[in-house]
């Protein structure tokens, strides 16, 4: 099972729909509605990082951290020519769209050595005499697509009173989607890789485990190895401001979901000067190296789980048992079952559903509970009719994979940018094996696969160039960082973490299920970041909804 960083769900609530986000009431983003917010293996792919300091949480280990340091306040003479740039234009094939591309330097350290080719698109205010300015999207990932996300997503589904008040913008990040998309895998390749038993029995599977992860870093250093380097949140923060000068806004207005708010925080920490009205929903820690991040994670899907498993046993057609501590054992036992004996699917490419598929497709459904009723039909058909094709659309929906066979780069760029952010969490097996009890006592039912998933990173073919740090943006203008209790792929107490090291934050706490808390049906969150985005008036501190 391929985890990300902690992506946000789809918010296309078809089961075909694009991401890693969770679903939504009446929204879809990669939400994670079943199909698009799978990103729970995006999640632990996201676990490429580095060893086992465990200072979430303790203010005093978080202290002790390097704190990002901001950019100076004037534009260098080298990327003066990128910062003049002037966005032209055009429709995209989207009734209400428009696209345009922007350059940014491959290399910050040598901008004239090189530039890459960034998407850009934008859906204009609805009420332009009202008009406040651009606000930006980003869905999370790292890998989903911003761009497909405004199409599909925030540019209809955004408040109203929001989108006549903004330009509604999104930029696919380098190396994802539009803008010079990294691959690693054709389809049959990937289809391959889905399927790898990622809770290796015996020395044989854990060597075809190992093999797997070097045939999928090596496909992605095939095709790109010096982009590769070149894939970090900051590099494309620095981008984001490079589009921010060319809307010819003075400071950054910003919504970004899951892996969006790392992007935002860190946009924020290089230009706390240049921050507008950020919001960062589904907050993550930047202090956290990898181990300790995918080790909350999995705690985290573990109290999603908890809260599916109460709620199943009120059905009569939970098939997990009568009693919510039964669940855990049962699902547990059927994965087993899968794991010796695959079951059919119908997918004419022939796949069957094993445990890692299956695994997969249970944990794209804990990003929004919105798909417990998807998983329950999916889960009897398996289990009481061999019928593995409702999980199978489930995990499909997790990967971005098409009824064609065909992926989109989201699992690409999701490892790219996560295994060069932070230092692999684990460089071997034998260091995953010490660290299974931990990871199991996080999580009974996927620790095991969610640890083994954090090795992808040792076998990348480019060295990490980042390390845990805290964000301060000391400065800034007040950034509105929001939590959500049971939140799988974003534990709550990340959220408490970035709002104590932000300088101006303020946490808006949603009491309730799901990956994110905008647009999911809560009268309060909307309204209290509404008030934000169109007043500018911040939540008080500490405000719960």
């Amino acid at each position: 099972m391929h985890t990300r960083r902690s992506s946000s769900v789809n918010p296309d609530p078809s089961p075909t729909g694009p991401g890693r986000q969770r679903t939504r009431r009446s929204s879809p983003r990669r939400t994670r509605t079943v199909g698009a917010f799978l990103a729970a293996a995006s999640m632990i792919v996201s676990a490429c990082t580095s060893g086992g300091s465990t200072n979430s949480g303790n203010p005093a280990a978080e202290a002790a951290l390097a704190a990002l340091a901001p950019l100076p306040r004037s534009t260098p003479a080298a990327l003066a020519p990128y910062y003049g740039q002037k966005l032209t234009w055009r429709s995209c094939g989207t009734p209400g769209f428009q696209c345009s591309t922007i350059r940014a330097p491959l290399d910050y350290a040598k901008p004239d050595a090189g530039s890459i080719r960034l998407a850009v698109a934008r859906k204009k205010a609805t009420e332009p005499g009202e008009r406040l300015g651009s606000l930006l999207v980003n869905p999370g990932g790292p890998g989903g697509s911003a761009v497909g996300y405004l199409q599909q997503y925030a540019g209809i589904g955004y408040p109203a009173e929001v989108r006549a008040r903004y330009d509604m913008v999104a930029v696919d990040p380098r190396g994802v989607a539009r803008s010079e998309p990294v691959e690693c895998l054709d389809g049959r390749a990937m289809d391959r890789y889905t399927q790898t038993d990622f809770t290796p029995d015996d020395e044989k599977e854990t060597e075809e485990l190992v093999g797997a992860y070097k045939k999928f870093a090596e496909g992605c250093g095939a095709d790109a190895a010096g982009v590769l380097r070149h894939l970090s949140t900051t590099e494309t923060a620095r981008d984001m401001d490079i589009v921010r000068a060319a809307l010819g806004d003075r400071r950054l207005t910003y919504v970004g979901a899951s892996y969006g708010t790392f992007l935002g925080a860190t946009y924020a920490g290089l230009f706390p000067d240049r921050v507008g009205r950020l919001v960062l929903d589904g907050a993550m820690d930047p202090s956290l190296p990898a181990r300790r991040m995918n080790l909350d994670q999995t705690a985290g899907f573990e109290t999603a789980f908890q809260a599916f498993a109460r709620d199943c046993v009120r059905h009569r057609d939970c098939p997990l048992g009568r009693k919510a501590a039964d669940v855990g054992r049962n699902l547990k036992s059927f994965f087993a079952k899968l794991d010796a004996k695959p079951i059919p699917t119908g997918d004419p490419d022939g796949r069957m559903l094993g445990e890692s598929l299956a695994t997969t497709g249970v944990i794209a459904a804990m990003y929004d509970e919105g798909a417990w009723a998807q998983l329950r039909d999916a889960l009897s058909a398996a289990m009481q009719e061999d019928d593995g094709a409702g999980l199978l659309v489930l995990s499909d929906s997790y990967y971005e994979r098409d009824a064609d066979g065909r992926y989109t780069n989201l699992m690409f760029a999701n490892a790219a940018v996560n295994c060069l952010d932070l230092p692999a969490a684990f460089s071997t097996p034998d260091e995953v094996r010490r660290s299974l009890p931990a990871f199991e006592k996080a999580s009974p039912v996927f620790g095991e696969g969610l640890a083994w998933a954090t090795l992808n990173c040792a076998y990348w073919p480019v060295a990490p160039t980042g390390e845990p740090q805290r964000i301060e943006a000391k400065g800034a203008a007040p950034i509105v960082v929001v939590g959500t209790t049971r939140d799988p792929a974003t534990p709550y107490r990340w959220a408490q973490a970035l709002s104590r090291q932000l300088s101006s934050a303020r946490l808006l706490t949603y009491e309730g299920d799901g990956h994110t808390a905008y647009g999911r049906g809560s009268a309060c969150v909307d309204r209290t970041i509404n008030a934000y985005l169109l007043r500018g008036t911040p939540p008080t501190r500490d405000k719960r909804c």
